[in-house]
């Protein structure tokens, strides 16, 4: 599995919404919550995420002057070519290269020719959504 680009930012700047590496995966931030600095101690910051791809639940608990490792998510837009059971095959419509991808699920309507956008990093791909109807 190939590791995509990332960059580091401290714990306590990450937000809701935000993506971070938790044990080499990517997760989408559902919430955080920081405790106050002890007498001995450094604030902390307790952060509860889901893996985008496989929708995994993570945790993670770091001072929040630690780094946290940021992947650098690319969003393209890709044309379905093919489909194949579950398995969809999709052309990005920038540099014309194919992946074969899951077949997203709650994304009904998928056919030859349909536009969809969709996240990548590394070489992982995730279909997000249908574009226009």
């Amino acid at each position: 599995m190939a590791e995509g680009e990332k960059k580091f930012a401290s714990v306590g700047s990450l937000k809701p919404g935000s993506f971070v590496l938790i044990e080499g995966e990517v997760c989408q931030v559902k919430s955080t919550e920081k405790s106050k600095p002890g007498k001995h101690g450094s604030a902390k910051a307790r952060i509860v995420a889901f893996n985008i791809f496989t929708g995994a639940k993570k945790g993670l608990l770091k001072p929040t002057s630690a780094e946290a490792e940021v992947p650098i998510i690319t969003r393209s837009a890709a044309q379905v070519v093919a489909i194949m059971g579950d398995i969809v095959q999709i052309m990005d419509l920038q540099s014309y290269e194919t992946f074969d991808v899951k077949k997203p699920e709650g994304i009904s309507g998928l056919q030859s020719g349909t536009e969809v956008e969709y996240l990548r990093w590394g070489d992982q791909i995730k279909i997000l959504r249908k574009k226009g109807s």
